[in-house]
């Protein structure tokens, strides 16, 4: 279960690991590069000396005594003389024969008997003179090559994963530092705002029940809603920054509990409006493990968006039941309001994004959070509506064995 901090460190380190991906990648490439560089260099060498020694051997080296690793022949006429010791298979007769027949100096690989060679035939005086070259050497030292360039590949890789970690750690870092000082900012704000505010929302109401005319009355009572928006609006930024900390608290929350408290909560504002909220629930029990705060500004939230594009007169239902294999607990929060196009059902959990229907101010943030209280504990929350027919918002959570305390 991912909050928005944890959701936020993944990204950096994702971040960090592709970084560390791509320096890796690029190191990779350059010794990949230079060990094939090196290789084409080393076989193109060694054919061009090999090709060179024969052509000087067949010139003017000698049958009986020829370097290393060659083995020569002459045909003239009828005889053939031939370096002792040669492989049996030797000399290639149809290249003899062939230059015997006119044609030029013959150069050709040949593989006999598992064994490869490099053969140049071609006429000495009235001879026909053909050198043979055991390459067996020179393949040994390019798997040897071929050895030491896999042990540098992977030397390579491995100090190119660690230079591409610390140097990505070091790119990161102001991020992560950037990060902390922000949700620092936002939880200590929030802190520093709320208190104030809480004091000014109660004056306000004080001031309420003392306002001696009605123009003052319907000054103070805007007074009073727009505090209490402000005050959600910190709650919910209050929340947003401290959801991830790994020391929250989890514990067993009912949530029928949780709505039917929240509906009682709402009461008295709905009953202003003529709106009427009910709750219903199938069979139980609905307890889930989370942060029971965080649940409850989940539901209402909910309530209170279905509040604000509710119209006078309107209904609000909350319904709890358990569906599927994992017996999910289901919370589903209904209204007959103005709903909103079904396109927009992602649009409307993004922050700070807000409609133009309803009474109320979206501020987006509250909807925004309960998609990431949500998915922090392991569940989804879905959004069907049609306009002027009302929405439907619906959150699935996995449900929880009683191992601790119950908090509504």
């Amino acid at each position: 279960m991912k909050g928005p901090r944890e959701s936020g460190s993944r990204s950096l380190a994702r971040a960090k690991w592709l970084l560390t991906a791509q320096i890796a990648g690029a190191i990779t490439g350059v010794v990949l590069i230079v060990g094939a560089l090196m290789l084409v260099m080393t076989t193109t060498g060694q054919r061009r000396d090999a090709e060179r020694d024969l052509r000087f051997y067949v010139a003017r080296g000698s049958i009986e005594s020829p370097p290393p690793c060659v083995w020569m022949f002459a045909q003239d006429g009828g005889s053939l003389r031939r370096t002792p010791s040669a492989p049996a298979d030797l000399p290639i007769r149809s290249s003899l024969q062939r230059v015997a027949s006119g044609d030029g100096a013959l150069v050709e690989r040949r593989r006999i008997r598992g064994i490869d060679y490099l053969v140049r035939t071609e006429r000495r005086g009235t001879a026909v003179v053909q050198a043979a070259m055991d390459l067996r050497y020179q393949l040994q030292e390019r798997h040897r090559l071929y050895l030491a360039l896999t042990v540098a590949e992977v030397a390579g890789l491995l100090a190119a994963l660690v230079t591409g970690q610390v140097l990505a750690c070091r790119a990161i870092a102001p991020l992560e530092e950037a990060l902390r000082r922000q949700r620092r900012f936002v939880a200590d704000a929030s802190h520093e705002l709320r208190t104030p505010l809480t004091r000014l929302h109660t004056r306000a109401q004080l001031l309420v029940r003392r306002a001696p005319t009605a123009d003052i009355d319907k000054d103070l009572r805007t007074i009073v809603s727009d505090t209490r928006q402000f005050g959600e609006v910190i709650e919910d930024l209050l929340m947003s920054a401290q959801l991830g900390r790994a020391t929250a608290h989890r514990e067993l929350v009912d949530l029928a509990a949780v709505a039917e408290w929240v509906a009682t909560a709402e009461s008295a504002r709905a009953q202003a409006r003529s709106i009427v909220i009910e709750v219903s629930r199938g069979p139980g029990p609905y307890l889930v493990c989370g942060i029971p705060a965080a649940l409850r500004r989940v539901v209402g939230a909910l309530v209170d968006n279905a509040l604000d594009h509710t119209r006078p007169g309107g209904h609000i239902e909350l319904t709890l039941d358990r569906t599927g294999k994992r017996r999910e607990v289901v919370l589903t929060v209904r209204d007959d309001g103005v709903g909103f196009d079904q396109d927009q059902d992602q649009r409307i959990f993004e922050r700070f994004k807000h409609g133009n229907a309803g009474d109320g101010r979206r501020f987006g943030l509250g909807l925004a959070l309960v998609r990431e209280v949500v998915d922090s504990h392991g569940g989804r929350v879905t959004a069907v509506g049609e306009p002027g027919r009302g929405a439907a918002f619906t959150v699935r959570l996995p449900p929880a064995s009683a191992e601790a305390s119950v908090s509504p």
